[in-house]
């Protein structure tokens, strides 16, 4: 059990020390970004969401107007005065008619 312990530890100390220099060695063969780059990413990112803004402006949507009835007006039920709820439904029936 503690040979176990010991090869577990040493694998994990081994493979930490490994990715390290394995970054670090990656990290020295990449070429460092532009400046000039990163201002023209940043400046690509503003107007996308400028972009953004200008179509979410508005406010948003009621989430009700989906289900005003057709050929109604907003705010009208089929009998012209207040808005009513519609009935509810109750299924005393079985399943499949069993």
């Amino acid at each position: 059990m503690i040979r176990r312990l010991f090869w577990l530890g040493l694998g994990a100390v081994l493979g930490v020390t490994g990715y390290r220099k394995a970054t670090a060695l990656a990290r020295s063969l990449r070429p460092a970004p532009r400046p000039s780059a990163l201002t023209e990413f940043a400046a690509d990112v503003r107007q996308g969401m400028a972009l953004y803004m200008e179509r979410q402006a508005g406010p948003p949507p009621s989430t009700l107007e989906g289900h005003r009835r057709r050929g109604l007006p907003p705010g009208r039920s089929a009998s012209g005065g207040t808005p009513r709820r519609p009935p509810a439904h109750h299924h005393d029936e079985p399943k499949d008619g069993r």
